[in-house]
């Protein structure tokens, strides 16, 4: 399941961002792929532990905790702290799947990775190509979005992204441990989330529609959630 989250960040904060980004010292993207990934890779990221990724990875955190809509699509238990990267002109990610557990760095802490989250922060205006192109049942879904949106999907699904051929592409990337780990299941409890809120401002007040839906929901996340 691919879905959008628009204005995870407002433009102001995905300005705000990019800016200190474009001040920081940034490294071989390699540092954080896997050997096959890393065969494909050719992108440059802020070092994780320094001040910059520290701070601003606070922030793209809290912005994820405020949107209901990513807590709905992902269905949060743990989240990889938010990295940073740059395609300049040239710079690609050919086609991979990302690992499925990540160490948190200086912690003894893994996540398993059931999600991968891209946050877009250029405007799609100061660069051409860069498109995240992820392979699903319904063929190549492409995504370019505006500086402060984001996109989440399936981390097992073969995904790239393009060569970048004018001027940089810089985004936040993360993976999430989510709370039912199978996508379909995760898919089926989105839509019936989305489909209690779309309908309920429609029905009489006190209309019992409404609650036994959510008991349904809450009912199949209990039977499907891992919290441990």
């Amino acid at each position: 399941m691919l879905v959008e989250i628009p204005a995870l960040l407002t433009p102001a904060e995905a300005a705000d961002a990019l800016r200190a980004l474009q001040a920081a010292e940034w490294t071989d993207g390699r540092v954080t792929a896997g050997h096959q990934s890393a065969q494909v890779k050719q992108n440059l990221q802020i070092a994780e532990g320094s001040p910059v990724h520290q701070a601003l990875g606070d922030a793209v955190l809290g912005a994820l905790g405020r949107s209901s809509l990513f807590i709905s699509a992902v269905l949060p238990q743990r989240v990889f702290p938010p990295l940073f990267n740059r395609y300049d002109p040239g710079m690609t990610f050919g086609a991979h799947v990302d690992n499925a557990i990540r160490q948190i760095r200086g912690t003894p802490h893994r996540i398993r990775t059931d999600v991968s989250c891209t946050l877009f922060l250029t405007p799609p205006d100061e660069y051409d190509g860069g498109e995240l192109v992820v392979q699903d049942t319904y063929g190549e879904q492409r995504v370019k979005l505006p500086a402060g949106h984001a996109v989440v999907y399936p981390a097992t699904s073969l995904h790239r992204v393009e060569p970048v051929t004018r001027g940089s592409r810089v985004s936040s990337f993360f993976w999430i441990q989510s709370m039912v780990r199978d996508d379909t299941r995760r898919r089926l409890l989105f839509d019936l989330d989305m489909a209690i809120n779309a309908a309920t401002p429609d029905l009489p007040e006190g209309h019992d529609a409404p609650v036994a839906l959510t008991g349904v929901y809450h009912n199949l996340l209990r039977q499907w959630a891992e919290v441990a």
